[in-house]
């Protein structure tokens, strides 16, 4: 049997995108949780960002808050408003005070049309985040 780019044994299918950035770890971080940075990777939130709650973006993104650690890493259920399934979505900052990697991952996606989808749609956040952050 042929083996499928980005398909797993236990999670469906996963992608996943990483750029360092010459900035403080910090600096990364407290970007991608300010209100411009929120909007380029989640969305204009209809409500606050909180462990163990749900969100809403204007734009019909939705989830749960899973796990949120302060200068690490979010990890949180994600489903956009034309899926059926809800995927994972994990962003992590590594780094130190001179460099920052940041990190995205997605998990439990159904198929290669969707890590298709989603390959296209976070390649151009990372382009967003980069404008915005240097």
């Amino acid at each position: 049997m042929e083996s499928q780019v980005g398909k797993t044994k236990d999670v469906g299918f996963q992608f996943g995108i990483r750029k360092t950035f010459p900035v403080s770890s910090e600096k990364a971080w407290d970007f991608l949780f300010s209100n411009s940075g929120l909007s380029i990777w989640l969305g204009k939130l209809k409500n606050e960002l909180e462990i163990k709650k749900e969100y809403e973006t204007k734009n019909g993104i939705t989830g749960l808050v899973r796990v949120f650690k302060t200068n690490s890493h979010i990890r949180l259920n994600w489903k956009l408003a034309h899926w059926e399934n809800v995927s994972t979505v994990q962003i992590r900052v590594i780094g130190n005070q001179t460099k920052a990697t940041i990190a995205i991952h997605q998990e439990k996606l159904l198929n290669t049309e969707q890590r298709n989808e989603m390959n296209t749609y976070w390649t151009e956040i990372m382009k967003k985040i980069e404008a915005e952050l240097l």
